[in-house]
């Protein structure tokens, strides 16, 4: 009895014992994770809960086009200059014009591009290969070339115009649509067309549906269990990577069969340029898809919203438009010309307009290579 009533208090000791000592652990990871280790001063800011930081109050959406709560607030209590926890990831946020600017003349010096964790799992390694200045160069290049004002004038402004027809004719006939889902479905599939002349009515796989469908986990927390978001959208990158490197790949080798897009492009750039190679080619696909079809649908469903809130503007832009209708006497059914378009006053600056208010590139994400000083502050290299 005595033996055993020592060998209870024994137990119940390193219990004891284990519950401190976890405790204390937990405590001073909380510390840890709120107090980042730092050789000089930090940006003022919170951290948030372990793990998830301040993601969650991050990731709710706003009602209105103003900035965001969370951004708001923060601007409030600690400046245009703070640090958070993002997605598990320390983050310092700037809205400072002046401090935004100076970053942008430090990339490939103190900063370089990054993405969050979930868009890099999402895509696989692409978005390693293409931070590399010297091919970043030839990218713009070739976007300008590709997709600038000539190209528009003379190629594709017709085909833009066929599209977008034939997708409102479409529209037409439903009793409803998804604007966001169908917008940036017909955008997909216009620049798949003059990327790669994909034909969606030649394909058994959706492609628009699984490139839409990422979106839908590259902003989410880069967990990789089944049922989340992330978990979903990397079942769908490989089918929609394997679809779109086979296209890249059939072209590589068949040269016999010009197109005329972009990817006849690369492929006679291969010649001259020792960096591109088919992994390089399909990245750079891979990417201009992924791009354009956010930013854009996004615009243009923001578009539809405020026409539809503004019907004032709506009447203004439909006696533009007519107005042209008349001057075009006979052939009123003739293709929309580059001449009439840049007739299009108001409408133009309808577009500009919402541009302005869609900013489909709130945020730009660059990783600290060598340490920052702000006003005494420190934003340092992780």
């Amino acid at each position: 009895m005595f033996s055993t009533g020592i060998f209870m208090i024994n137990m119940w000791s390193i219990a004891l014992f284990f519950i401190t000592l976890a405790i204390i652990s937990f405590t001073h990871y909380v510390y840890r994770w709120r107090n980042p280790k730092c050789n000089g001063k930090l940006p003022p800011g919170s951290m948030g809960f372990p793990l998830i930081g301040e993601t969650i109050e991050f990731f709710i959406p706003s009602k209105t086009l103003d900035v965001s709560s969370f951004i708001k607030k923060r601007i409030a209590r600690y400046g245009p200059v703070f640090r958070t926890n993002l997605v598990g990831r320390p983050v310092v946020i700037s809205t400072d014009p002046e401090f935004n600017a100076f970053i942008m003349q430090q990339e490939m010096k103190l900063v370089q591009l990054w993405y969050m964790d979930s868009f890099s799992m999402i895509l696989g390694g692409i978005t390693d290969t293409a931070a590399v200045a010297g091919i970043l160069k030839y990218f713009r290049n070739l976007i300008l070339d590709s997709m600038g004002t000539e190209s528009l004038k003379e190629k594709l402004l017709p085909k833009l115009e066929v599209m977008v027809n034939q997708s409102l004719l479409s529209w037409s006939a439903q009793s409803s649509v998804e604007l966001k889902e169908s917008i940036a479905s017909m955008v997909f599939d216009w620049t798949a067309l003059h990327l790669l002349n994909y034909d969606p009515s030649k394909s058994s796989e959706n492609l628009s549906k699984m490139f839409v469908n990422f979106f839908h986990g590259i902003m989410s927390f880069p967990l990789n269990v089944p049922g989340t978001t992330l978990h979903k959208c990397l079942k769908v990158r490989k089918t929609a990577m394997k679809l779109t490197r086979d296209i890249v790949h059939e072209r590589l080798t068949s040269s016999e069969k010009r197109h005329g897009d972009l990817l006849d492009q690369l492929i006679d750039d291969m010649k001259n340029e020792e960096f591109l190679t088919e992994d390089l080619i399909f990245s750079i696909i891979f990417l201009i898809l992924l791009a354009s079809l956010e930013t854009i649908s996004s615009a243009l469903t923001l578009a539809m919203i405020l026409l539809t809130d503004h019907p004032f503007v709506v009447k203004e832009l439909k006696e533009e438009h007519e107005a042209i209708l008349r001057r075009r006497e006979e052939n009123i059914d003739s293709p929309l010309t580059w001449k009439e378009y840049k007739s299009m006053t108001f409408t133009s600056q309808v577009i500009n307009e919402t541009l302005r208010l869609a900013n489909p590139d709130p945020g730009m994400l660059r990783k600290v290579i060598k340490d920052i000083h702000i006003n005494g502050m420190l934003n340092i290299n992780d």
